[in-house]
């Protein structure tokens, strides 16, 4: 059973890591369309910054934080997680 939830904790963190990376490649878009005088793509992006982009990064860092803590905990005591 902990196989089970830890794939689907995997899994969840893999498409969310996906999701921020395809964020951060809107973002840099927008920035060069803001440069060339199209605001337009950035001010969309800045209005999903905070409801959408902060918690996907919050998720992701925490999903790391609590991944690499489990697996440390799994190492230095010699039981499988």
């Amino acid at each position: 059973m902990k196989e089970k939830i830890l794939s689907w904790v995997n899994l969840f963190l893999m498409v969310d890591l996906f999701f921020v990376l395809f964020c951060f490649f809107c973002f840099v878009v927008s920035l060069i369309a803001r440069a060339n005088n199209f605001p337009v793509l950035f001010d969309w992006w800045y209005q999903l910054w905070m409801p959408v982009v902060q918690p996907a990064l919050g998720l992701l860092m925490m999903g790391a934080l609590v991944s690499g803590a489990a697996s440390w905990i799994s190492k230095r005591f010699g039981t499988t997680v």
